[in-house]
């Protein structure tokens, strides 16, 4: 599951295969839910959660910079609104999200409530929030299988090793309500991934790994 440890500096090229769809990409509308592997020169993906906007992403500091760095972005919701969500497509390589219980209906006609993706080799389930805390979380994992648990809500940020996934909270880059403004970072490290929970000057607060899957 997790081993706390500083994660690689540099990672060799993979493909990223994604399960489930982007509420802008045109195969949503045909019911496609899994379809895309695309190779990668680049190896890093953005984690982010409760924006909490009514005017764009409010990225600011490492992690507007690391967001313009990575593959992907992976939002565990509560954008508020469309033009938050909006910019978050703008800034992004890629945006994978869910909506959150603080989200215009504009937003959840446009998100899932819960996704699934796999980042090499570690299968992600997303989600805004789960009933029962860490260990609904965790169950919620353990149903969609998962090696990885992301979600937000709490604006706090954690990571926590279950028997059967590691669950991750990035916490809030915008409003953090006394913790740290932070978010984390992927990168893919042999067969898992090697992570960092940052806050907004780019301090590390917390490293991690997530082991795959064979």
């Amino acid at each position: 599951m997790a081993a706390f440890a500083a994660p690689a500096a540099t990672t060799t090229r993979f493909e990223l295969a994604i399960t489930g769809d982007d509420d802008r990409c045109p195969l949503k509308a045909r019911g496609v839910g899994s379809f895309f592997v695309r190779p990668l020169s680049r190896s890093m993906f953005a984690v982010l959660s409760d924006t909490h906007s009514r005017s764009g992403h409010e990225l600011v500091g490492d992690a507007r910079e690391t967001v313009e760095r990575a593959d992907a972005t992976i939002h565990a919701g509560d954008f508020t609104t469309e033009a938050a969500l909006d910019a978050f497509h703008d800034v992004s390589e890629r945006l994978h999200a869910v909506h959150g219980n603080s989200d215009t209906d504009a937003v959840r006609e446009r998100l899932p409530e819960a996704r699934t993706i796999e980042l090499a080799g570690v299968r992600v389930a997303l989600t805004h929030r789960q009933r029962g805390g860490p260990t609904g979380l965790a169950m919620f994992g353990r149903e969609r299988g998962a090696d990885l648990v992301i979600s937000g809500h709490t604006h706090r940020p954690s990571v926590t090793e279950t028997d059967y996934c590691v669950l991750l909270n990035p916490g809030s880059h915008a409003e953090p309500r006394g913790n740290p403004a932070s978010h984390a970072e992927l990168t893919p490290d042999g067969n898992g991934l090697a992570g960092e929970i940052r806050d907004r000057e780019g301090a590390v607060l917390e490293s991690f790994r997530v082991e795959g899957r064979n």
